[in-house]
C-alpha cells in the first residue's frame, strides 16, 4: 500500500463520512446476517447472494440508493474475505465495525472511468472521489503506475488518508553473505549481534505527562458530553503522533537491515500469546495482573510484530525465524548455559568463562549463529562458504 494524507474540504469531508457510513451499515448488515445463521438452515449466503440483496435493498431504500453502489459492493467483498480469512485460520470472526473507530471505504474499478489521479504540483495531487469529486492529498512521493483500486480511511485523530493498492518491490540484497540477529526486547526496541542497540522514539515526557493528564480528566468528564468528545479527540492526536513515530523507526529500522544483510534472524516468537492478559476468570483470577498489563503495553509500544512483518515484505526468503529458547541464557563465547548468566536485564556475564556483555546483544549474536547453523544445515554450507552442489534458488517465503 502506498499512503498518502488526504485534505479534503468541509463538503467533501461530510461525502466521505457518508460512504463510511454506508460501507458500515452494509458491513454490519452481513455480519448480524451470519451471526443468525445455523447449520440447520443451510449455508449461510455469499458474496454472490448478498449482492442480489444489496441491489433489492437499494430499490426499496432512498437513502441507501443516493451512495455509491461501488461502496457497498466493496464492503460486502472485503466482509467475504474477512470471512474466507476466518475459515482459513489466519484472522479472527469479522464483527462489528462502530462510527468513529472503523470509517473508511474501497474503490475498485477502471482508472480514468470510474475514479481518477492527477497531479496539480510538486506536492499536491488529486483523486476523484465518486460522487464527491477532486480531493486533494499530499503527494510525497509518485503514485505507483498500474493501481486498480483505493482505500479512504479516516483514523480516531481525525486524519484522512488515501492508500493506493500496489505491492512494492523488495530492497535489493547486498551480497556480501553478512548474518546479522536480531533481539526485540522492552528497554531495548531492537538489538543487533553488531552491537547495536535500537529505540523506538515515543512520546517525549512533555508529552507523556500531558497525555497522563488528559486521560485523569477523560476519566471525570461526563459521559456524551462535549468536554469528553473534545478530550476524546486530543487524546487521539497524542496517540496517533506515538504511532506514527512507531511505524516511522519500524520503516526505516527494516529497510536499513534489508539493506546491509543477506540474512536476518529473529526470534519466533507469538506476539499475540505474549501480549494475553493475565486476569483469568473470576473462579480463578490470575496473579501480577498490573505487571503483565505493563509488559503487553511495552512489547505491543515496540512494535515487535510490525519489525518482523516490514521485514518480511521487504527481506523475503532472507528471513529466518529461530526458536528463543535460552538463547539469554547462554554464553555466545563459550556456549555454557546457566540462569545465573543474566546478572539483570542489561548486564550478561557467563559463569564459567567469565565472558561479560550487554545481555540483549549476546541473545542476538545467540539468535544469528542458530540461524546460520540452520542456513548450513539446510544449503550445504555457511554464509560465508557458497557450495557449489546448490541449485538456483526462488525466492522463498521466511524460514
Amino acid at each position: 500500500m502506498s499512503r498518502y494524507r488526504l485534505c479534503p474540504t468541509p463538503a467533501q469531508e461530510a461525502g466521505l463520512l457518508e460512504h463510511c457510513r454506508h460501507a458500515r451499515f452494509v458491513w454490519n448488515l452481513a455480519v448480524e446476517q451470519h451471526a443468525w445463521w445455523t447449520f440447520r438452515r443451510g449455508p449461510a449466503p455469499g458474496y454472490v447472494a448478498q449482492a442480489r440483496q444489496l441491489t433489492e435493498a437499494r430499490a426499496a431504500n432512498p437513502w441507501l440508493a443516493a451512495g455509491s453502489q461501488t461502496v457497498q459492493q466493496q464492503a460486502l467483498k472485503d466482509f467475504a474475505q474477512a470471512m474466507a480469512n476466518f475459515f482459513g485460520g489466519t484472522h479472527r470472526r469479522p464483527t462489528w465495525r462502530k462510527a468513529g473507530l472503523h470509517e473508511g471505504f474501497r474503490i475498485v474499478g477502471a482508472r480514468g472511468r470510474a475514479w481518477g489521479v492527477r497531479r496539480l504540483s510538486r506536492r499536491i495531487g488529486e483523486v476523484r472521489v465518486p460522487k464527491v469529486g477532486w480531493v486533494r492529498f499530499r503527494l510525497s512521493r509518485p503514485v505507483p503506475a498500474g493501481v486498480k483500486s483505493f482505500r479512504v480511511t479516516r483514523d480516531r485523530a481525525g486524519r484522512w488518508h488515501v492508500a493506493f493498492a500496489h505491492v512494492p518491490e523488495p530492497v535489493p540484497a547486498p551480497g556480501n553473505r553478512e548474518a546479522v540477529g536480531v533481539d526485540r526486547g522492552v528497554a531495548i526496541s531492537a538489538a543487533l549481534s553488531t552491537g547495536e542497540t535500537l529505540t523506538v522514539p515515543g512520546l517525549t515526557t512533555a508529552e507523556a505527562k500531558r497525555l497522563d493528564r488528559l486521560l485523569r480528566r477523560f476519566a471525570r468528564a461526563r459521559e456524551g458530553s462535549n468536554r469528553r468528545a473534545r478530550l476524546r479527540a486530543a487524546i487521539a492526536r497524542l496517540k496517533a503522533r506515538e504511532s506514527d513515530r512507531r511505524k516511522d523507526w519500524v520503516e526505516k529500522t527494516s529497510t536499513d537491515l534489508a539493506s546491509r544483510f543477506d540474512i536476518i534472524a529473529v526470534e519466533n516468537l507469538n506476539i499475540a500469546g505474549l501480549t494475553r492478559s493475565a486476569r483469568g476468570t473470576v473462579d480463578a483470577p490470575g496473579v501480577g495482573v498490573r505487571a503483565k498489563a505493563g509488559l503487553n503495553r511495552g512489547i505491543l509500544a515496540n512494535g515487535w510484530g510490525l519489525l518482523v512483518s516490514r521485514l518480511e515484505h521487504k527481506a523475503p526468503g532472507r528471513l529466518v525465524r529461530v526458536d528463543p529458547a535460552y538463547t539469554s541464557q547462554t554464553c555466545n563465547a563459550c556456549g555454557h548455559r546457566a540462569p545465573d548468566n543474566r546478572k539483570s536485564q542489561a548486564v550478561f556475564r557467563c559463569v564459567a568463562c567469565g565472558w561479560c556483555a550487554n545481555a540483549d546483544v549476546n541473545a542476538a549474536c545467540n539468535i544469528r549463529d542458530t540461524a546460520v547453523g540452520r542456513t548450513v544445515a539446510a544449503r550445504g554450507g555457511g554464509a560465508s562458504a557458497r557450495p557449489v552442489n546448490r541449485e538456483p534458488q526462488p525466492t522463498l517465503l521466511s524460514v
